[in-house]
């Protein structure tokens, strides 16, 4: 059986575990605790990142956008990568801003401050990165809201690795309760849309310890 190391609430692994189940392609998770630097860990991974993907005949795949590049090419049947070379550009483009832009911005400065940061035993939330994480989900959601209310899909007609990019990103961020839905109704909507898929249903059941999510987290009707 292939193998997936993640935490949780990593958008990273988020990432590619909704790739995996969109692609309907068996896998089993295994928590990794990168803090505790296991050697066994490093070993396949030596950057100490999850997500990191072991397949079945060996071969071993770190970061997220290159898990995710592997498997829409092994894996062909379901493309989330888009079939033509224009379609393949915006996908790329819009995952790359909200795996970075969005994740700069947004996630490190609301998610890693107030998870990780103690995790990793690097003190207590900077006061001033959470405020500039709040002032930035603001433009973050109107656009992509935005790009829901003038395509069918983030990047276009059909669901894509930029959907689930985001997705990640804003289901991590809604966990922790952190995601002001008034901001915009039409991310709103594209969001219900997206965790009603069935690949979503295992994030929705996602439990952290010490961390209870708002009731409508998994809630499909918002």
């Amino acid at each position: 059986m292939r193998i997936l190391y993640h935490l949780p609430l990593s958008p990273a692994s988020r990432k590619v575990r909704l790739v995996l189940s969109e692609k309907r392609i068996p896998y089993e998770m295994r928590l990794e605790r990168v803090w505790d630097r296991r050697a066994e860990f490093l070993d396949l991974n030596p950057a100490g990142t999850v997500p990191v993907l072991a397949e079945e005949n060996g071969l071993v795949l770190a970061d997220s956008y290159a898990i995710c590049e592997y498997l829409d090419e092994a894996y062909p049947e379901v493309q989330l990568l888009g079939r033509t070379l224009g379609e393949r550009a915006e996908i790329r483009r819009l995952t790359a801003w909200f795996d970075g832009k969005f994740g700069r911005e947004v996630t490190d400065n609301l998610l890693y401050e107030k998870q990780m940061k103690r995790l990793l035993g690097r003190g207590n939330p900077d006061a001033g990165a959470l405020r500039a994480g709040y002032a930035n989900m603001k433009p973050h959601l109107e656009y992509l809201g935005w790009l829901a209310e003038t395509r069918g899909w983030l990047a276009g007609s059909t669901l894509s690795l930029a959907d689930l990019a985001a997705a990640a990103h804003v289901s991590a961020l809604d966990y922790i309760g952190d995601i002001e839905w008034t901001m915009s109704d039409a991310a709103k909507d594209w969001y219900a849309r997206v965790k009603s898929r069935p690949a979503f249903r295992p994030l929705l059941a996602d439990r952290v310890s010490g961390v209870n999510p708002p009731s409508h987290y998994a809630d499909l009707d918002f």
